[in-house]
C-alpha cells in the first residue's frame, strides 16, 4: 500500500460517525482517506434501532431515503416495566442492520469523493514538534506511515486505538450488550413495534426484541448502569438474555420458533461524552470512541453521526488558515461544541437512575397510559423535546406527582 501524498484528513474508522465525517469534509473540498480494520459491507453489535436523532442526520448526510427503503419502519417503542404494564410510546422509528445501514453511509462518503481503503488497522499516531501529522497504518505484515494534515479517530467503543493514541482516561465502559438475529416469520405479526422489556430478573439492565426487515428480529440484553468487568462473574450476557427469555414470552417464543441467524455477539458501550481526551493539534476523536452513546437508551448511532458532523464542520471551517491556528481554533470549536451537548447526555445519565427503583418505572408507565400528556413527555425523551431525568428520577417523579396533583 503506497501512502498518499498532500492528503487533509485521514479518517480512521467507517461507522456511523468515521462515515459522516468523511463525507463532509469531502463535500467542502478537502482531499479524504477513509479507513478502516474491516471490509465493507460488514456486522456490528447494535440494536440497530435508528429514533429521531438518526433521521435527522442521516436526512443531512442525503441518504435518509436510501435508508428508509431498506428499513422496517415503526411508529412505536412499546416499554414494558419490571411489573408488566406495558406503554406504547409514540415515536419516528426505524431498523435496519448495521452491516447494510453502514454500507450505505461508506458509499456514500466515496461517492462525495473520500478515498476508502480496507482492511487497515491503525497502529499509532505520528506526531512531530507536538502534534500530530498522520498515523502508523498496517495491512497485513506491511506498515507505512500516512501522512494527513489531521487524522480523525472514529474507531467506536474499542479502546485500543484511544490507547493507542494516548487519549484514552478509562478503559471499563460504561456498559456492554449481547445481540443476536433471528428469523421467525411466525413472529412478523406478533412483534410490530421496537419492544424495551425491563424486570427484576434484569437487574441494571433490560433487553429488547427489534423487527428488521424480511421476518428477522434483532433480540438482546445489556447492562447500562455502573458496569465494573469483574460483575460479568455474578451475572454474563448469556445468563442476563436467558433471563430475558424466561421472563418475556414474546422473547421466548422467538428463541423457540425461529432461527438464529449467524452468533450472539457481544460489545461494550461508551456513554455520556466521556473517557477520552477529544482533541490535540492534528487529531480529533469522535463518535463512540468520544462516548457519543446516550446512556438509559443505549442509543448511539443518531449522536455518533452528529459528532462526526461537528469535528467536519470545524475542520472545513478553518481549513484555509495557518496550520497553528487553524489546529487552535478546531480544537476550541469541537470541544465547546461536544461541551453544550454534555448537559443533555447527563440528562440520560441520570435517568439510569429508574434501573434503582423498580417501583418508580411501574408507577410511570401505568401513569402514562392514562394521562396522554404524560404519553406525549415521553415521546419527548426519543424526539430529544423532553427531559429523561424530569421522567426517570426519584426527583423527576415527584415533581411530575407535585404538578399532577
Amino acid at each position: 500500500m503506497q501512502p498518499r501524498l498532500n492528503l487533509d484528513a485521514l479518517v480512521v474508522g467507517a461507522g456511523p460517525a468515521g462515515s459522516a465525517c468523511a463525507q463532509a469534509l469531502a463535500r467542502a473540498g478537502l482531499s479524504v482517506q477513509l479507513v478502516d480494520q474491516h471490509t465493507f459491507p460488514r456486522d456490528k453489535v447494535c440494536g440497530d434501532g435508528l429514533i429521531p436523532d438518526a433521521h435527522a442526520a442521516l436526512k443531512r448526510l442525503g441518504v435518509y431515503e436510501q435508508v428508509m427503503a431498506q428499513a422496517r419502519r415503526a411508529g412505536h417503542v412499546a416499554c414494558v416495566s419490571p411489573a408488566g404494564v406495558r406503554v406504547e410510546v409514540p415515536g419516528t422509528l426505524a431498523v435496519l442492520p448495521r452491516k447494510v445501514l453502514d454500507d450505505i453511509l461508506c458509499q456514500a462518503a466515496q461517492a462525495a469523493g473520500a478515498e476508502f481503503v480496507a482492511p487497515v488497522r491503525f497502529v499509532a499516531p505520528v506526531r512531530e514538534a507536538g502534534r500530530v501529522v498522520g498515523a502508523l497504518l498496517q495491512q497485513g505484515e506491511v506498515k507505512w506511515e500516512q501522512r494527513a494534515r489531521w487524522v480523525v479517530l472514529a474507531t467506536g467503543a474499542a479502546v485500543p486505538a484511544l490507547v493507542a493514541a494516548d487519549h484514552c482516561e478509562r478503559r471499563a465502559p460504561s456498559g456492554v450488550a449481547l445481540r443476536g438475529y433471528v428469523h421467525c416469520p411466525a413472529m412478523v405479526g406478533r412483534i410490530t413495534q421496537l419492544e424495551v422489556v425491563w424486570h427484576k430478573r434484569l437487574r441494571g439492565g433490560y433487553g429488547w426484541i427489534f423487527p428488521e426487515p424480511d421476518g428477522v428480529f434483532n433480540i438482546g440484553a445489556g447492562l447500562a448502569e455502573g458496569y465494573q468487568p469483574g460483575a460479568t462473574k455474578a451475572m454474563n450476557l448469556r445468563q442476563l438474555l436467558d433471563a430475558f427469555c424466561e421472563v418475556y414470552p414474546p422473547a421466548r417464543e422467538l428463541m423457540q420458533q425461529g432461527r438464529v441467524v449467524g452468533e450472539f455477539k457481544g460489545a461494550p458501550l461508551r456513554c455520556s461524552l466521556e473517557g477520552a481526551r477529544w482533541t490535540e493539534p492534528g487529531l480529533l476523536i469522535t463518535g463512540e470512541a468520544a462516548g457519543s452513546t446516550y446512556a438509559f437508551t443505549g442509543e448511539g448511532i443518531g449522536k455518533a453521526m452528529e459528532t462526526g458532523l461537528l469535528a467536519a464542520e470545524v475542520m472545513a471551517q478553518f481549513k484555509d488558515k495557518p496550520l497553528a491556528e487553524a489546529d487552535a481554533a478546531i480544537a476550541q470549536h469541537y470541544e465547546a461544541a461536544l461541551t453544550a451537548l454534555r448537559p443533555r447526555f447527563k440528562l440520560y445519565e441520570r435517568a439510569n437512575e429508574v434501573n434503582r427503583y423498580p417501583f418508580l418505572m411501574n408507577w410511570l408507565f401505568r401513569r402514562a397510559n392514562a394521562s396522554p400528556r404524560l404519553l406525549k413527555r415521553m415521546s419527548g425523551v426519543l424526539e430529544e423535546t423532553s427531559n429523561p431525568g424530569n421522567l426517570f428520577s426519584l426527583r423527576g417523579a415527584f415533581k411530575l406527582l407535585t404538578l399532577m396533583r
